[in-house]
């Protein structure tokens, strides 16, 4: 018979992704997490001691994540955001079709250069704003939001520091991001290309030919805060400042790599980044930094620590031996098998409890399944494209995307459940599987030898 401390704990778990997923009155995700992490350290299944273990784990994670939202904070005040959209516009040319393209290449480096949840944030305020601005119909604006959304939330692969969750995992199986990058960028930078041809594939038929090539004067929804910045002389020199910040939080984001490849804590390169960023404003528009105070979203540390809390329980009460003893033949002989195998796994855990603690328990079973260093990295690998990527095959599959269904609605822009669900099993499962057989291929011709050396 279980003890009460395992039902307790288990209860929590279920209890808290229930509360996160539906979110009664808009409900902050941070609440439940902290009630169910309260829970289970009352229940005795994680101890005092434990909190040390789980504070060194996911504090490195947080500070870069939180480092790189002050950065975009600091871009929405220069009018950065305003200015990009624009730029879509006038790039597009009048083109449907040309829009859409940038849509998404946008949406990609968004997240590259921020994070996945932070460009969720971004994009789409901006991408209501424009298509809104350009009196599209309804029907007409689902292809761009819809795919810029999916581009937005899986560019988190490619790159380890895109992802909170992400980057607690790297720690947990000792991975620099340097070495996460090298093996997984061309993978799930090739996922990514297949995922916008099978969505403009998907999309061709209801993209308008034609879109308005004039959109001065862009109005944001009244709930979002971005503005559109200070006045500059001219919009050439506005352009020129532009590209030279554009520039700067390029050159941040380069130095964290490097320090992954020197073992300097990636965390400080972030920190660094932000404050000078903090400091140019400053220096620029005369505002001080207190405000980052109340801008920056705190709650996320608040929900990957308890999160992190919740998983460590389920861990202590033996649910890592129960998964140990189904997944070993999983990642066991085969490695194409173990990365389309264990991905395939962690995209059904990511839909159906969400991506965040799929992966953490994802994660921490591998660790204790005394495989070799290439099977390791390869099942991890795998973990992270069925939990970044995978995910999206239903709404419930990450944060970012609840977050995309709430601001789209706020947008006015009507897309339900069904709709996305309709592009996303057309497009996900192929994308996800590709990207799988080409981690192997990849992995094992690049890497292989070295790693088992």
């Amino acid at each position: 018979m279980l003890q009460p401390m395992v039902w307790i704990t288990i209860l929590a778990f279920l209890g808290t992704i229930g509360f996160i997923l539906w979110r009664p009155r808009g409900m902050n995700e941070a609440i439940p997490a902290a009630i169910g992490a309260i829970i289970v350290l009352l229940s005795g299944s994680v101890s005092i001691a434990d909190l040390g273990v789980i504070t060194d784990t996911i504090s490195g994670a947080a500070i870069t994540i939180m480092a790189t939202i002050v950065m975009a904070i600091v871009l929405e005040s220069f009018g950065f955001f305003h200015w990009m959209a624009e730029k879509l516009a006038a790039k597009a040319k009048g083109s449907g079709i040309r829009l859409f393209w940038y849509v998404n290449l946008l949406c990609f480096f968004m997240t590259l250069f921020f994070n996945n949840d932070g460009s969720i944030l971004i994009t789409t305020p901006i991408l209501v704003m424009l298509l809104n601005n350009m009196g599209l119909k309804n029907h007409q604006k689902i292809p761009y939001l819809l795919s810029g959304g999916l581009i937005a939330t899986a560019s988190s692969a490619p790159i380890g520091v895109s992802n909170i969750v992400n980057l607690i995992a790297l720690k947990i199986v000792h991975m620099t991001l340097y070495l996460h990058t090298a093996m997984m960028f061309v993978p799930a930078t090739l996922g990514l290309l297949l995922l916008v041809v099978l969505l403009f594939l998907r999309f061709r038929k209801i993209l308008p030919k034609t879109v308005p090539t004039n959109v001065s004067g862009l109005t944001l929804p009244s709930y979002h805060p971005l503005k559109p910045g200070p006045r500059y002389t001219s919009e050439k020199d506005r352009s020129r400042f532009m590209v030279y910040v554009l520039l700067f939080v390029f050159a941040v984001r380069v130095s964290l790599f490097v320090a992954s490849f020197f073992s300097i804590p990636v965390s400080l390169m972030a920190v660094i980044g932000s404050l000078v960023l903090l400091g140019w404003r400053w220096a620029f528009l005369k505002i001080p930094p207190v405000d980052m105070l109340k801008k920056t979203p705190w709650y996320i540390i608040v929900f990957a620590f308890c999160m992190y809390v919740i998983i460590y329980g389920l861990n202590n009460i033996g649910l890592t031996n129960w998964l140990i003893e189904f997944m070993h033949p999983l990642v066991s002989g085969n490695l194409l098998r173990t990365s389309v195998l264990m991905g395939a796994l962690l995209t059904i855990m990511s839909n159906i409890f969400n991506n965040h603690p799929a992966l953490m328990v994802g994660t921490i079973t591998l660790t204790h399944m005394n495989l070799d260093p290439l099977s390791l990295k390869i099942a991890y690998l795998a973990n992270v494209i069925g939990s970044d990527m995978g995910s999206l095959l239903l709404p419930m599959g990450t944060l970012a995307t609840l977050m995309w269904m709430h601001i789209v609605k706020r947008g006015k822009v009507r897309i339900t459940w069904r709709e996305y669900i309709k592009v996303t099993v057309v497009v996900i499962p192929p994308t996800v599987l590709f990207t799988l057989v080409v981690l192997y291929y990849w992995v094992s011709w690049l890497f292989g030898g070295v790693l088992q050396r």
